[in-house]
């Protein structure tokens, strides 16, 4: 499964550095020099209709130079050192195989991927649904639910409610609060 871990916003200057907005927890680990990231360029609707034969982004950019800049990053990719390639690039995904990411110490903390899928039940064992992703809110994660009938359930991911993950197990334990699952 492949994680976004940036997104290519625009070219900076001329020497084919850009810049990119950060997705990720580890940006000094996943953009370090000597990184190689799996470019994603399906998303972008420009690309679609590129000529054959035309400049496209490599499947893989490996990490040449990186910095700071006003809250993003600027970075130079192996073999793009003009403003022309590095504005091909606007729009690419960066990401990496979830494969590469080991688990978390961390008994409490969590890699989304590893969560995604599993079947979310209360703690007498009924199946209340299954983990479709996590949006990351700004006062807590929310765990969004497909529930059982169909309907999409939020559940905040809050120890009060959320009283045990078992990634080994395949499941989390919910005690949803009455009502929560009602609208």
């Amino acid at each position: 499964m492949l994680l976004v871990v940036g997104l290519v916003i625009r070219a900076h200057g001329v020497h084919g550095e850009v810049v990119v907005d950060v997705r990720t927890d580890a940006p000094a680990e996943r953009f370090a020099v000597g990184s190689v990231l799996t470019t994603d360029s399906t998303a972008v609707r420009r690309l679609q209709t590129v000529p054959a034969g035309a400049w496209r982004p490599p499947a893989t950019v490996s990490v040449e130079s990186v910095r700071p800049h006003q809250g993003r990053l600027l970075v130079v990719f192996d073999g793009i050192y003009d403003r022309n390639l590095a504005e091909e690039m606007r729009g690419v995904l960066l990401c990496v195989d979830s494969e590469t990411i080991p688990p978390s110490d961390d008994p409490d903390e969590f890699n989304d991927h590893e969560l995604i899928g599993l079947a979310v039940v209360r703690p007498d064992g009924e199946r209340l649904g299954e983990l479709l992703r996590i949006d990351h809110a700004p006062a807590h994660d929310l765990l969004v639910v497909r529930l059982t009938d169909g309907r999409t359930g939020l559940v905040p991911f809050v120890r009060e409610i959320v009283p045990e993950v078992d990634v080994p197990g395949g499941r989390i334990v919910v005690t949803p609060p009455e009502g929560l699952f009602d609208l």
